[in-house]
């Protein structure tokens, strides 16, 4: 009887709980992973920043701050976001020639505004802006799209990605472009035409080396050989994959990474906060984090996949795509598998910008899932 009881109470407040989901266009199991990502990402903070509580204070109100606008774009119909789309890019596409002529300049790089309360990359919010101005021009338009289309969409994409690596963030720079192109490869293209689009991007690669920053091309080369500069340019993998092959299967114990307690890991809280993971928790812990990434990507692909309208879909296709390249680079870069670019763990890494950009998205993405049965 009494198991009945708890039974029928955990049922109750189950169908509560997707009621309240529900009538907050919220998904559920996408909520719940992305929520799950976030506490491990504070709890790997605190051990990254050496125990400093003041800094997963300042990073759980950041996060709050992503979920206020998550939130606030799960309300929000897809009419509105479309056309929502071409001002966000426009304002993003000022915002970055402000950074360019009077941008503040921290580390070496003019990325950020800084208006005393309150300091921001607006190379961030063109993750966003960039896939939907592509959504909303392609919406319109017969797909696959043609040439000229594609002429178009290319000059969407490639305008701010320019302006954003020459701050210098190569690491934005090449998230704002990996946006654009998902969405272009989304809208279904011939395979000759990808064929094309490849040529051109390897010579664009090969001219685009000229113009580089010096320290831009010697993490290229770095990334080939670390150990011919082990103390400058190579330093930063050489320590990271210490760090992480240090961790065997089960780590050496929250709090006690010596290469990140001691400081011998560089970036440890941002960008190379994933060898944290790998030397503190192990094998274990980073397939743990690992899996719930996977999660989040695979189910934001299924809500993206159940999309009727072709600027849900390919705005949608775009977000949980571009997750995953997040992660992916992250993690690429930081064992070793892929030149250092400068691009933060989503959700997990210490950073106020990129956190809020990700959960709007999502909840962009919530919002065209709870309406994909209505046109506005």
């Amino acid at each position: 009887m009494l198991r009945q009881e708890v039974d029928s109470t955990a049922q109750r407040t189950f169908a509560r709980t997707v009621s309240v989901l529900g009538a907050f266009r919220l998904d559920g199991p996408l909520l719940t992973g992305l929520a799950m990502i976030a506490i491990f990402g504070q709890i790997v903070l605190y051990s990254a920043t050496g125990g400093d509580p003041q800094a997963v204070v300042r990073g759980t109100l950041r996060l709050a701050l992503g979920v206020v606008l998550m939130l606030a774009f799960a309300q929000a119909r897809p009419g509105l976001l479309r056309r929502l789309a071409p001002l966000l890019y426009v304002v993003g596409l000022i915002l970055l020639i402000v950074v360019d002529a009077i941008g503040y300049i921290g580390k070496g790089a003019q990325r950020w505004l800084d208006l005393g309360f309150l300091r921001f990359q607006p190379s961030e919010i063109m993750k966003l802006a960039v896939p939907m101005m592509c959504a909303w021009y392609l919406r319109e338009r017969s797909l696959p799209p043609d040439w000229r289309t594609l002429l178009v969409v290319a000059t969407i994409v490639f305008v701010p990605t320019g302006l954003t690596v020459a701050q210098p963030d190569l690491g934005t720079g090449l998230l704002i472009l990996s946006s654009g192109m998902i969405v272009i490869l989304l809208a279904g293209l011939q395979v000759r035409v990808i064929l094309g689009l490849v040529a051109l991007a390897v010579g664009g690669a090969v001219i685009g080396w000229n113009f580089l920053h010096d320290y831009q091309r010697q993490r290229v080369l770095t990334f080939l050989d670390p150990q011919t500069d082990p103390l400058g340019a190579g330093y930063h993998i050489i320590q990271s994959t210490i760090a992480i092959g240090s961790g065997g299967l089960f780590g050496k114990g929250y709090l006690r990474g010596s290469q990140g307690q001691l400081e011998f890991l560089p970036e440890r809280s941002t960008d190379f906060i994933f060898a944290v993971v790998g030397e503190e928790l192990g094998l274990f812990g980073a397939l743990l984090l690992i899996l719930l990434y996977l999660f989040v990507v695979l189910r934001a692909l299924f809500l993206a996949s159940q999309m009727r309208d072709t600027f849900a879909r390919l705005l949608s296709g775009s977000i949980a795509s571009l997750f995953f390249v997040y992660v992916f680079i992250n993690a690429g870069m930081v064992s070793g598998l892929l030149p250092v670019v400068g691009v933060p763990l989503p959700l997990v890494s210490y950073g106020g910008t990129s956190a809020v950009t990700v959960l709007a998205g999502f909840g962009m993405l919530m919002s065209l899932y709870s309406n994909r049965k209505f046109a506005g």
